[in-house]
């Protein structure tokens, strides 16, 4: 006989120790003790007789990881039903078939009928067969599993209570996965609903009760309940306007249209908000997801346990700004309303914009003081780099301010410009004209400048923005956007740009196709490269890497080639039009030209990597570069040797990022090879890699630098971010009039172009 003397059981589930639930998504990493809960339509085949091998090998696999990371894991599970229905019918054939063909003949075994099987037998029938395809599946990594079958006469009768509590506490500790279902073989009907009144129970009429019971009972900080719908949405699910619901509050479900319960099981999803708001308010935080979706079931258990926004989660802690979706939707109405505004009204607000950051440059640097203070006093100790991107400066805002009013004069004539007239016939005129891209979203890092540059490109292009900052940044971020809502709010458009504050992972961002048009991504490569994996759907403007490399030929002058080569690098090394890579005409090497290049890179304290053929022609060379393909952002750079300009291109080719290149020369043959013949996005002749900037190339700020193929490349102003769209105007024109017997002919001729404004 087991004692279970030691075991903190619980009486009155309301009333527990561990505290409240996570307030936000990213919290539930921390979550230790999980229930998962298993709908009918999650566990069964689409026929409702068998179980979804495949679906359920992927939730045992992710269970067992969780629980493999020192996770406690349970798992409320129907399907015995389905599977015992699956069973029985096959009996039921057999024996029919065994029979009618001895008394009547092969032929009439086509009209055998299959009788309506009762739930419990069904029930009888495939508990034990589903619980040994749990045990089977959990071997094989390693896992133990056992089996509880509980009625709600089991959470009434006290003592059965404890037995339950202790049992379920015994397997835990044991590193046990308990598999818990309704007794269905033996199950009564089902009280009548006078729980989920505020009282301290609530009664198991099916297993989306069973497991807010069960997860309120074992103080459970996580319950996953798995349907065959993404989550709640706001109105039924595949009606025109229904949205998904991210975050459900207490109190939101009079806002709620419920539809009909799932294909199969007992509860359908007005049940399920019933049970995850009774498990909220003991404790317990509860995501409802889907389970049976091909591209994601194979992850969700995990993705939600790691924080990503699947499906719906419940929090009793209620934001006070909007959501991040409430956002996009308000940048999408503002910019609509920005890029109906004259020209001159959305000069004015990027000329106020640039007055506001001189006239506020005291709460500027006051708020980004306190960023910088925090960056050393909570032990981040950001890279020096990071700590110059982060800091303002008087200067530095002054320039902010120059840009700003250069985009603001050259934006007279970017929205609604014709660039294309064609008269297609008679009193048929087409035309096609510039227009905003949408909704861009920006995410910068350790930037604070770059809010404001982005602001006025978009506000330039009539573009609704989401800005995401890094947190290293955040005081700054916001004085810098409440300034720039500030000369919005002059025309009215104050929503038209947008900072998220939320706690929105990056990649949840990237999974905003239905809000967002382009992401723009401002930061490190490794940031860049995890917005380009993670975007589904939307297109990314941007470069994950700059190598950028200068070539010195033999015909470069010497008076330039060291001002180039350390303006290139170390003027400012962490930019990403710093150069990277040096490369060496052979026959320089040994030659005082030479020799000035690297006391210049020693003077600077440039540290040199030696690229493989440079490397052979040292006796003593410094460290061998590890990759040719490497950016390193600091007083760091690779010197690499060549026999030929040609060469010199094959290189940057095979080792470049697209990015900027430079040829040093005074031969312009050799120059105008290398400008054409390079497939970077900026290619320079005796200049630094550094012009490659908006500002420097007139544009007044760019949103970034783009290597793309497709729109955009270069530095992009105001020009990389509008499309455009076709504007026909006719009278009473049909396509039929075209036709070989009709009484139109295409005409296709190019009109002139309005005259722009060049002021």
């Amino acid at each position: 006989i087991r004692c279970w003397s030691n075991i903190p059981f619980i009486t009155m589930p309301l009333s527990r120790a561990h505290g409240k639930s996570f307030a936000h998504r990213s919290e539930l990493k921390h979550a230790k003790r999980i229930v998962v809960k298993l709908g009918s339509a999650v566990v069964t085949r689409g026929d409702e007789c068998g179980l979804a091998l495949g679906r359920l090998a992927s939730i045992v696999e992710q269970v067992s990881m969780l629980q493999n990371q020192g996770r406690e894991m349970m798992i409320v599970t129907s399907g015995a039903v389905a599977f015992g229905k699956q069973r029985l019918r096959h009996e039921i054939l057999l024996s029919q078939s065994v029979r009618q063909a001895l008394h009547s003949g092969q032929s009439q075994l086509k009209d055998m009928a299959i009788p309506v099987l009762e739930a419990r037998a069904c029930a009888a029938a495939g508990q034990s067969g589903l619980m040994a395809l749990y045990e089977a599946m959990f071997t094989q990594y390693s896992i133990c599993a056992a089996q509880i079958l509980v009625t709600n006469l089991d959470f009434h009768d006290e003592q059965k209570r404890r037995n339950l509590n202790g049992t379920l506490h015994e397997l835990l500790r044991m590193n046990i996965v308990p598999i818990i279902n309704t007794n269905d073989a033996v199950v009564p009907p089902p009280e009548p609903n006078s729980d989920l009144q505020g009282v301290n129970v609530i009664s198991v009429k099916d297993n989306d009760s069973l497991a807010a019971r069960l997860a309120v009972e074992m103080k459970t900080d996580l319950l996953i309940v798995l349907s065959d719908v993404e989550g709640l949405f706001d109105s039924p699910p595949g009606s025109d306007d229904a949205k998904l619901i991210d975050i459900f509050y207490p109190g939101d479900q009079q806002s709620v249209t419920f539809g009909t319960k799932s294909r199969v099981g007992m509860g359908g999803m007005e049940a399920k908000v019933k049970a995850a708001l009774w498990a909220l308010q003991g404790g317990t935080s509860v995501v409802i997801a889907n389970g049976t979706h091909p591209k994601i079931s194979g992850h969700v258990i995990t993705d939600i346990v790691e924080g990503k926004k699947v499906g719906t989660f419940f929090s009793e802690v209620k934001p006070a700004g909007p959501t991040v979706e409430q956002q996009g939707e308000m940048a999408r109405a503002g910019g609509r309303t920005l890029a109906a505004l004259q020209p001159e009204q959305r000069a004015e607000i990027i000329y106020r914009l640039a007055d506001l950051l001189t006239d506020q440059r005291e709460e500027i640097l006051l708020a980004n003081k306190k960023d910088l203070e925090e960056a050393e006093n909570k032990g981040r100790r950001l890279a020096l780099p990071l700590l110059k991107r982060l800091s303002l400066s008087t200067s530095k805002l002054n320039s902010l301010a120059i840009g700003l009013r250069q985009i603001a004069a050259s934006s007279q004539d970017s929205v609604g410009r014709v660039i294309r007239r064609t008269r297609i016939a008679k009193d048929l005129d087409l035309e096609q004209v510039t227009v905003p891209i949408g909704v861009l979203l920006v995410i910068f890092e350790s930037r604070p400048d770059c809010l404001p540059q982005v602001s006025a490109l978009a506000i330039a292009s009539g573009n609704g923005l989401l800005l995401k900052g890094g947190k290293e940044a955040a005081y700054s971020n916001q004085i810098l956007h409440h300034l720039t809502q500030e000369a919005l709010s002059i025309h009215g458009v104050k929503d038209a740009v947008q900072l998220v504050n939320t706690r929105e992972e990056v990649e949840d961002l990237c999974r905003l196709d239905k809000l967002i048009d382009l992401i723009i991504p401002r930061g490190s490569s490794q940031l860049v490269k995890n917005i380009q994996k993670a975007a589904k759907g939307i297109p990314v403007m941007g470069h994950s890497e700059g190598i950028c490399h200068v070539y010195v030929d033999t015909d470069a002058s010497v008076e330039k080639v060291t001002r180039i080569i350390r303006d290139s690098k170390c003027e400012y090394p962490a930019a990403c039009n710093a150069l990277e890579t040096l490369l060496i005409h052979r026959d320089l090497l040994r030659t005082p030209l030479f020799d000035q290049i690297i006391d210049m890179l020693r003077v600077e304290q440039v540290k040199i990597h030696a690229g493989p053929k440079f490397a052979s022609y040292l006796t003593f060379s410094p460290s061998e570069v590890k990759s040719l393909r490497t950016e390193y952002g600091d007083l760091e750079c690779c010197i690499e040797v060549v026999d030929s300009v040609q060469e010199a291109v094959e290189h940057i080719h095979k080792y470049g990022s697209s990015h900027t290149d430079v040829i040093i020369t005074e031969n312009e043959e050799t120059a105008e090879f290398f400008l054409q013949h390079v497939d970077s996005a900026c290619v320079f002749w005796n200049a630094s890699t550094r012009f490659s900037d908006g500002y420097r190339f007139g544009l007044g700020a760019e949103v970034g630098i783009s290597t793309s193929r497709i729109h955009a490349r270069g530095p992009v102003g105001i020009e990389g971010l509008l499309t455009t769209k076709w504007l026909l105007r006719g009278d009473n024109h049909v396509v039929s009039d075209f036709s070989e017997h009709g009484s139109m002919k295409y005409l296709h001729e190019s009109l002139p172009l309005p005259q722009r404004n060049t002021n």
